[in-house]
């Protein structure tokens, strides 16, 4: 976040800002200055808290929504690979390195959601108990073994990611009338992407589920998972379209492009309602 930028935009659009938060001009300018990581962690609640002075509201309710859902979603895989990695014996120490960046990552994804929606006058929803055998509460579900079961943590850990690519992608658009949030998600959605192609190259060199004859890439092709059970599948549909934008892309312009190859260069936008019957079962 460049606060000077954030700063110098909001002057251009209400250059009497500072005369509305009480002469603060000084107290604001020197937020970008701030150093230390304490600060910085300070800085998405006092300009959440100038904001609301200054113009005597909050965040849309609609932004709020769509940040708690992302919320919900990151939990869900912030707790799946602590759970993984806490597992004895389950991820092979050459794995582990990653998978705890990964873990992380998403853990960090939690805490800034969470500052942001307070920031912005919201409460943060409670994390939910999971059930990551897909029982809805029975831990004995059909994914019973995923902490055990290095090749199906992997397959569930590759959907998570997956689903959640799409997820964010599908809610851009509801958070066009804030760009701050909008870059956010979008740097949050380019992280994910990462995550799910290097899931995808591990199992690949592990093999376990992968059916005979695919050749798995960091990419989705068609609606094609990838992974040998059909639990998935609803994660992966709507992604052979091979139209974008009204064009047709198969072939275009002559070139040899083949609906494969169409379906791989973009990924589809799932919604809200399709990503919480993907992850109805795992959730209490």
């Amino acid at each position: 976040m460049n606060l000077n930028n954030i700063i110098e935009e909001i002057e251009k659009t209400d250059p009497e800002v500072y005369d509305r938060l009480d002469g603060r001009r000084k107290a604001i300018k020197n937020m970008a200055s701030f150093g230390s990581k304490v600060a910085l962690a300070a800085v998405p609640l006092a300009l959440g808290s100038m904001f609301k002075k200054a113009y005597g509201q909050s965040a849309g309710s609609q932004i709020l929504d769509v940040l708690n859902f992302a919320l919900t979603l990151e939990y869900l895989e912030s707790t799946f690979y602590i759970n993984g990695l806490s597992a004895s014996g389950l991820i092979p120490a050459q794995e582990r390195p990653s998978f705890q960046d990964i873990s992380d990552d998403e853990m960090a994804h939690v805490t800034f959601l969470q500052s942001t929606i307070q920031a912005l006058g919201g409460t943060p929803v409670s994390k939910p108990t999971f059930d990551f055998t897909a029982g809805n509460g029975s831990m004995s579900g059909p994914l019973a073994g995923v902490f055990s079961n290095y090749g199906l943590f992997l397959a569930v850990s590759q959907t998570f990611e997956d689903t959640g690519v799409r997820a964010y992608k599908g809610q851009a658009a509801n958070l066009i009338s804030s760009n701050e949030v909008l870059r956010a998600a979008l740097r949050i959605h380019s992280v994910e992407a990462r995550h799910a192609a290097h899931v995808r190259e591990v199992r690949r060199m592990n093999g376990a589920l992968v059916p005979d004859g695919v050749l798995l890439q960091p990419w989705i092709t068609l609606n094609q998972s990838g992974i040998g059970s059909p639990l998935v599948q609803a994660s992966y549909n709507g992604e052979q379209q091979t139209t974008q934008a009204g064009v047709i892309v198969v072939g275009i312009n002559g070139f040899a492009i083949t609906a494969e190859d169409a379906s791989e260069a973009f990924d589809e936008p799932l919604s809200k309602e399709q990503v919480l019957a993907i992850v109805d079962p795992f959730i209490v």
